[in-house]
């Protein structure tokens, strides 16, 4: 679900900008209901049990890339999901200097067991599979999953679902990207797994898959920036209909959940999410949709 490091800052916005396709529709997400109860005056750094007294942990991958990271550095506040993460800890009264990060592989981030972060952003599609194993904040994007490939592919000019079902289709391990491959295209190949999309790009440059299956701002960068001959095939419906959305990910039955859900919640009411789409996210418009 993510593409190649590169430095996303203002740059990035023009590099997107090449099309896209249904933008988000965060202002009328449902969030789920969020563990146990509290009240404002319990979500404060005097009163939340984080890792460390008076710091809050957030996790990400290594490499993080665009459009959710510039540069492969979270701490910076640039690209989407750095820029969200830095406001849900100045919702929960952390300044800039108490956000501490650390590096968790996507796959270890959702796993059940203790947590060396306090919460951890990426990319984190919301499941009734994954939340047996570890708390969902409430969304903070709703995301598509979408079709990519060379322009001398076969699927290049693809239309349908139906267009696909000959097509060896890749996505990275654990993602709700390899999902829509194996629920909604369901080709008559067996999809390929990578470790992450840096090896996915790879093996499409390589011909050993015919398209990648990532989310739809990541589709954009890929083809934007890092293939030469890339293109959008398409989005893909969402699996039986149901939004998939992006939370924040927390140890299962972590004090902090319903806290984290509030700044996310508040966040949303008061537009900051909506801006913050618009600021990086605000070319993913244009793709169109495969039936």
């Amino acid at each position: 679900m993510r593409p190649a490091t590169l430095l996303l800052a203002a740059g990035l916005t023009s590099v997107l900008a090449v099309a896209s396709g249904c933008a988000p529709a965060d202002d009328n997400t449902t969030a789920p209901a969020a563990s146990g109860s509290a009240g404002a005056a319990a979500c404060t750094p005097a009163q939340l049990k984080t890792l460390a007294a008076g710091k809050l942990t957030i996790g990400t991958d290594d490499p993080a890339y665009p459009p959710w990271f510039a540069d492969n550095k979270p701490e910076s506040g640039q690209g989407f999901e750095s820029a969200v993460a830095y406001a849900v800890a100045t919702k929960l009264g952390y300044s800039k200097d108490q956000v501490v990060w650390t590096r968790v592989t996507f796959n270890n981030a959702i796993a059940p067991g203790p947590k060396t972060f306090d919460f951890d952003v990426n990319e984190f599609s919301i499941t009734d599979e994954r939340k047996k194993a570890v708390d969902f904040s409430s969304p903070y994007y709703d995301v598509t999953q979408t079709v990519i490939t060379l322009k001398t592919s076969k699927i290049a000019g693809a239309k349908s679902l139906a267009d696909l079902k000959d097509a060896k289709l890749g996505a990275q391990v654990g993602t709700t990207s390899y999902r829509s491959i194996t629920e909604v295209v369901k080709p008559t190949a067996q999809p390929a797994v990578f470790n992450n999309n840096d090896d996915a790009k790879k093996a499409l440059q390589n011909g050993q898959i015919d398209g990648l299956v990532v989310d739809l701002p990541t589709a954009f960068y890929i083809t934007g920036a890092e293939l030469d001959n890339g293109t959008i095939v398409g989005q893909l419906p969402q699996p039986s209909g149901t939004p998939e959305q992006f939370g924040l990910v927390l140890d299962k039955g972590s004090a902090l959940t319903s806290c984290v859900s509030q700044a996310v919640d508040a966040l949303r009411a008061d537009g900051t999410l909506k801006n913050l789409e618009q600021q990086w996210l605000s070319s993913t418009q244009g793709a169109p949709t495969l039936s």
